[in-house]
């Protein structure tokens, strides 16, 4: 992994990478790379949590490993399976050639090797390393998953039973998000730093579509920031992130608009706000904006 003499130098390789990092998330990142302690990243869905890691496997120029959380994951799709079609095969072929030579226990022990090993994301990253390994949206997964992490977040190691413990002789960077749809347990918070990341100022967001988005003129752009940010005043179901205003700038550009109307804000709401509700509490509030 390259060092970066300060959370600045960071900063500027996520923003040739295309992100944009506050100061803090930019010291957050830092601290985590020279430490070579995993990062927590929790905040509302959209604001660049997932972007993040992504941007920083770039910058650093090694492989992006990604695991989607969700309800029921377990071991066998995060760590590790063993692949049974290619075990019965070998069985197979090794009695045929063996013509009974061989001791069951011989046999058994030659079936649980490395090469049958279905290695899932967080053993990939433990072998691959360095990498940047994306636990993405941990919230999402049971309660009990998070016990799978903390050998991984903590020693860089992930344990197979029948083969021993795996250690990767460079600890992978990991970034773990979370969208705070349930509380994660401490003893995961504390092998991790933590860092908050929330809604960018209008400043930045209009930065950051201009980025996202070359060609965009900065009149549109930052009436969609601060139109976003309006947004996000609002009682909604779901509050637009980060994603939503690329996307809404990127719907007005390809409808040839230069600047963002009454009118263009109605029809395109859709693009920005996804819940019904949302849409017909902020279709009332046009006009007066």
């Amino acid at each position: 992994m390259p060092d970066f003499e300060s959370p600045a130098a960071l900063a500027a390789g996520l923003a040739d990478a295309g992100y944009l990092a506050d100061e803090g998330l930019a010291m957050a990142g830092f601290l985590a790379l020279r430490l070579h302690r995993p990062i927590f990243l929790e905040g509302d869905a959209g604001v660049g949590k997932t972007a993040f890691a992504a941007a920083l496997a770039e910058t650093a120029g090694v492989e992006l490993i990604r695991l989607q959380c969700y309800e029921g994951l377990d071991a066998s799709h995060a760590l590790y399976d063993w692949d049974f079609a290619r075990q019965v095969l070998h069985l197979r072929a090794v009695e045929t050639a063996a013509h009974g030579t061989l001791t069951a226990q011989e046999l058994e022990a030659d079936l649980y090797d490395r090469r049958f090993l279905l290695a899932r994301p967080l053993l990939q990253a433990v072998e691959r390393a360095p990498c940047v390994l994306l636990v993405d949206e941990v919230d999402r997964a049971d309660d009990e998953f998070e016990a799978y992490l903390l050998e991984v977040l903590a020693d860089a190691a992930v344990t197979v039973p029948e083969l021993g413990r795996i250690t990767a002789e460079v600890p992978p960077v990991v970034v773990v998000t979370s969208n705070r749809t349930r509380e994660v347990h401490d003893a995961l918070k504390r092998r991790c730093l933590y860092h908050w990341v929330g809604h960018p100022t209008q400043e930045r967001e209009t930065a950051i579509l201009r980025r996202r988005l070359p060609g965009l003129g900065e009149r549109l752009a930052a009436q969609v920031a601060e139109a976003t940010a309006h947004l996000r005043t609002l009682d909604l179901v779901k509050p637009p992130g980060v994603a939503e205003a690329i996307d809404w700038a990127a719907a007005l550009r390809a409808l040839a608009a230069d600047t963002l109307t009454a009118e263009l804000a109605r029809a395109t709401l859709g693009v920005v706000l996804k819940v019904r509700e949302d849409i017909e509490l902020a279709a009332g509030t046009v006009d007066a904006r």
